[in-house]
């Protein structure tokens, strides 16, 4: 006795032929092996495949009357949803000429007929072991880039909470930084959309630097954690040697962005133009040095 699969597990093959004693004469043959589904026309064909009983397979006769193989065959491959679905003809023509223009409408194989039962099952079998192997890969290469976007997504947060744990330090020792670091942050985003539009910056400031400069913007004032309280929130005016020790807020932020950097063993890591900006947010630029560069 021959062993049936769990019909719910079992692939399925369409037939389709518009001689009924070949539907009855293929049906018996896969039947033990395989759900089975037939149709007797081209356009009942499509119809099976346009509902939920979608084939892992189709057995498709050449010649029939109405819509022929050949038009079948190229509707499912033009259809995204039946586009993978592979397509064995049933002929009775064996010219080369004939196979070619089966091949180019999208079949994988030829059965000549009259068929032969050892030929149809180990053609079938062999086929679907093809796109079952293909589906395993495409299933397997989908849950991969899903895992890569997940990870993607982690590592972003991570960014984004070292930033922001980091920031968060300058708004500890200063309380007019928190607001301060938000406009910055929106002038910075504002500016470098507008530089964008320049043809010496066009290249460098993608979207993905912009946000990038964006976030990392509330770490231009890092370096004021080092300097002394009654400097940094001295209500007046500075004399020279208390501003010159502010002034050293840029090189304490650098420097404290390279300490982090190095933790992360990443010298060129996300927190680059964090380092950038908190050396070099202080630096002025003339008109007529920026048009000379």
């Amino acid at each position: 006795m021959s062993h049936i699969p769990d019909a719910d597990k079992r692939q399925t093959v369409l037939i389709v032929d518009d001689s009924a004693e070949n539907l009855t004469l293929l049906y018996a043959l896969l039947k033990d092996h395989y759900r089975v589904l037939v149709a007797n026309s081209g356009e009942r064909a499509l119809q099976i495949c346009d509902s939920d009983s979608l084939p892992d397979l189709v057995l498709l006769d050449v010649m029939m009357q109405g819509m022929g193989g050949f038009e079948v065959c190229q509707q499912l491959r033009e259809a995204a949803r039946t586009a993978k679905i592979p397509v064995i003809f049933l002929t009775a023509m064996s010219a080369h000429e004939n196979e070619q223009a089966g091949f180019d409408a999208g079949a994988v194989d030829y059965i000549i007929k009259p068929i032969s039962a050892p030929i149809v099952l180990a053609r079938v079998k062999t086929h679907l072991k093809l796109k079952a192997a293909t589906d395993f890969f495409e299933d397997q290469a989908i849950f991969l880039q899903q895992e890569v976007e997940k990870r993607t997504r982690e590592v972003q947060v991570v960014q984004d909470v070292t930033i922001l744990a980091l920031a968060s330090l300058a708004e500890t020792r200063d309380h007019e930084t928190g607001n301060h670091i938000r406009r910055t942050q929106n002038y910075v985003r504002l500016l470098a959309q507008q530089l964008r539009q320049h043809p010496r910056f066009c290249k460098e400031l993608n979207e993905e630097t912009i946000e990038m400069l964006y976030k990392s913007a509330p770490l231009h004032d890092i370096g004021k954690v080092g300097i002394p309280d009654h400097i940094l929130l001295k209500p007046g005016k500075l004399t020279p040697d208390e501003f010159t020790i502010m002034k050293t807020h840029t090189t304490l932020g650098r420097d404290a962005i390279i300490a982090a950097e190095k933790l992360l063993n990443a010298p060129s890591s996300f927190l680059r133009l964090a380092r950038e900006i908190a050396n070099y947010h202080q630096e002025k630029w003339t008109a007529a040095a920026i048009r000379k560069d």
